[in-house]
């Protein structure tokens, strides 16, 4: 049964819901980042004796913990988890007896890495930089002074064929001492963060969305399984399985692939969607399988012939409302009598 746009909208909530705006706000880390980035650039204009005065200054710092000051030089040099556990790889080929040799202030120093050929890997996670690590304070650990020792003086490193990525953005530490150059750069640099970020908040909202449904989906058919992505056979091209949002698995082994699409402001995420739908639903029906939609957001109804389009080669189409997911929950069970 297609679903009327009309009847859509009408039960639509046009707007995040407060308790996913809410958790995002928690989350997201830019705000505090941008918040403590005056106590960032104090800590580094304090610690100036020697390359290494970072870390006795932010033992001595309250508004800082380790974790939060990784996560400072991993925004500023714009890198991240996935960079540096390619670079633990890279790096043992380049430092000798695993010394970053680097070029500080006219001198030469040696910093021995404690965890570069370690199994401990340079994973967001294990750095405690991810949203789960830094929703509390952590102490400084071997792993986190590697990577911050890395970020702040190894584009000045003594090595042949070092990766440019970090000759080129891990040169925080050359600032050291230069408090006007150093404010300039962290500044200058989270203006244009804050400017990037509006598309990160919208993918993590959409994530907040995905997960809000499989919770929900999952307390009114706790024997089902929301946990995968994918359905078997079900491909692109003869070699890579389609993806979706969310995959609900009966416990008699029906297969519903449910996509949530909820913007707030207009996009072409929708177009996508809307152009995949009606080879996605013929290719799940040939198998025996179903696929719904979950449509809200403002911006979403001022794409009507994609929204058309979606609930034309829809099996259910919901919004994001309870009493919407209610109707969803209903139409699942309906596949396992």
């Amino acid at each position: 049964m297609i679903r009327k746009l009309d009847d859509l909208e009408a039960n639509a909530l046009k707007f995040w819901p407060p308790k996913i705006a809410e958790t995002e706000r928690n989350s997201s880390i830019i705000p505090k980042l941008i918040e403590t980035q005056d106590k960032f650039i104090s800590l580094l204009n304090i610690a100036n004796a020697e390359p290494f005065a970072w870390k006795k200054v932010l033992e001595l710092t309250k508004e800082l913990s380790a974790n939060l000051f990784l996560k400072h030089l991993m925004v500023l040099s714009d890198i991240g988890g996935e960079k540096l556990m390619r670079f633990k790889k890279e790096l043992p080929k380049l430092f000798k007896k695993e010394a970053m040799e680097f070029v500080w202030n006219g001198k030469n120093i040696s910093y021995k890495l404690q965890t570069l050929s370690g199994k401990k890997t340079w994973s967001n996670t294990h750095l405690k930089v991810d949203g789960v690590g830094l929703a509390t304070n952590q102490k400084l650990t071997p792993v986190m002074e590697d990577i911050i020792n890395l970020l702040l003086f190894g584009g000045a490193a003594l090595a042949d064929n070092l990766p440019a990525e970090i000759e080129e953005k891990c040169t925080i530490g050359t600032l050291i001492g230069h408090k006007r150059e150093l404010e300039t750069f962290v500044k200058q640099r989270y203006i244009w963060v804050s400017r990037i970020t509006g598309g990160a908040t919208a993918n993590s909202l959409g994530n907040l969305a995905q997960k809000y449904v499989v919770d929900y989906l999952g307390a009114k058919l706790p024997k089902w399984d929301f946990k995968k992505k994918q359905i078997q056979k079900i491909s692109q091209n003869k070699r890579t399985l389609l993806s979706y949002d969310i995959v609900a698995v009966s416990p008699k082994g029906k297969y519903c692939a449910i996509e949530v699409c909820f913007q707030v402001t207009t996009n072409s995420v929708i177009e996508r969607k809307a152009g995949q739908a009606q080879d996605r639903q013929k290719q799940l029906h040939k198998h025996g399988h179903c696929i719904a939609y979950i449509i809200d957001g403002a911006g979403n109804f001022e794409r009507l012939s994609a929204l058309r389009t979606l609930c034309q080669f829809s099996d259910c189409t919901v919004t994001l409302k309870d009493s919407e997911l209610d109707k969803l929950s209903k139409f699942l069970l309906s596949l396992d009598k």
